[in-house]
């Protein structure tokens, strides 16, 4: 992996690629959605701090576990400017996840535990279909079909 010299105060898109292992595409759409931000040059090149390296280790790791991409935004907005973040700052954020990643885990454990008995069973019922409705929490507030319509 290549080194950058402490001296060296600024990347190019270029050695922010290198160093972080995001494609120039993906820093260019990070700082389209505001993930991370950079300054022009008078020759109109993009040069990023270099704190930007952990911005775009923490977007990448949070993409990984399913965080969207306007929730790691929000995050990033509590992050100071005026200083590289610290692990502390780092560990405040993810803490905040933990809570949406655990009923991630239980929901896949439950779509890894009935899988075959759905795929199996082919009804694709919302009224009895563990994975579709566990528990049949739909059915007991009103009948007819509103998983679809009302988003989950």
């Amino acid at each position: 992996m290549p080194q950058i010299p402490e001296k060296i105060h600024e990347l190019t898109v270029g050695q922010l690629s290198a160093r972080s292992g995001a494609a120039v595409s993906a820093l260019h759409f990070y700082e389209s959605k505001g993930l991370i931000t950079s300054r022009r040059t008078s020759g109109n090149q993009r040069r990023y701090a270099r704190d930007t390296l952990r911005r775009v280790a923490f977007v990448r790791a949070a993409q990984r576990v399913g965080i969207p991409l306007a929730t790691i935004r929000e995050a990033l907005a509590q992050l100071p400017e005026e200083r590289t973040p610290t692990r502390e700052d780092w560990t405040r954020l993810s803490e905040a996840w933990r809570s949406e990643l655990d009923e991630r885990i239980k929901q896949l454990n439950r779509l890894r535990d009935h899988l075959t008995d759905c795929i199996g069973c082919g009804c694709l019922s919302l009224d009895t279909c563990v994975l579709s409705n566990p528990d049949d929490v739909f059915g007991e507030q009103r009948a007819g079909s509103r998983l679809m319509a009302e988003g989950r």
